[in-house]
């Protein structure tokens, strides 16, 4: 029986879609992703698939804004790519909290992917409008503020989160990284 296959949505920078489309590879594994997991289900209260995919997309988004805090020379523009993995390939161990523990919040929808994945296996990519930048650059400076619980920070994090992310066909990553 072949193992089912759901998209896992990876958080990236431009330099590091720029890496992954030069050398044809989205992660040598294992690495982070999202996807709809039990967890987010559950945390988010709707049997909708399209408005959960809409959270684990919102939940990969913010796991992109984390990387750009962490590489001030990064445009600051979210990227999320949109990939095929089989079922069998990953896992929602990392939001389970452990026995006896409900889920972990900041981990809903977290997924890891064992094993190397090439980018032809991507399906979407998914990033800001260059209009986003200074939102995003800003939300990328508060992050961690709104992490310590500062309220106006958080206010600027989700100033950037009020930004859709474009859909690309991943025909146009070339453009997007050139």
């Amino acid at each position: 029986m072949k193992a089912a296959r759901h998209a896992r949505l990876r958080p990236l920078t431009l330099p590091g879609l720029a890496e992954a489309s030069r050398t044809g590879v989205l992660g040598d594994g294992p690495f982070l992703a999202y996807a709809v997991t039990p967890a987010l289900r559950e945390w988010y209260l709707s049997d909708d698939i399209e408005e959960l995919e809409y959270a684990a997309l919102s939940r990969a988004a913010l796991a992109s804004l984390r990387l750009l805090a962490a590489d001030a020379a990064a445009p600051r523009r979210r990227v999320v790519v949109a990939v095929d993995v089989s079922d069998d390939a990953a896992s929602d161990d990392a939001a389970s909290g452990g026995p006896g523990r409900g889920p972990d919040p900041a981990a809903l929808g977290e997924v890891r992917v064992a094993g190397a994945v090439r980018l032809a296996k991507a399906a979407a990519v998914h990033v800001d409008a260059a209009d986003a930048e200074a939102d995003v650059a800003a939300a990328a400076g508060a992050l961690a503020a709104a992490d310590g619980g500062d309220g106006d920070a958080r206010s600027t994090v989700d100033g950037a989160e009020d930004h859709e992310l474009l859909w690309y066909a991943t025909q146009e990553i070339p453009s997007l990284v050139g």
